[in-house]
């Protein structure tokens, strides 16, 4: 069994177009995708977190 995709937090802040701070705040608000710390201190989110949020961020914009 394959093991999930971690992506590093620059590499979700460019696919998004957002900026570090912008995502922070989004994360204050609990409308971030969720973050895995690892042992040595670094962030990741898993690839499907970050699809399950965007497909949740599917809303018109009129």
């Amino acid at each position: 069994m394959a093991r999930p995709q971690m992506l590093k937090l620059p590499e979700v802040l460019d696919e998004i177009g957002m900026s570090r701070a912008a995502f922070y705040r989004m994360r204050a608000r609990g409308q971030a995708p969720r973050l895995v710390k690892l042992p040595n201190g670094h962030l990741r989110v898993l690839r499907g977190d970050l699809d399950d949020w965007l497909s949740r961020l599917d809303v018109p914009a009129y």
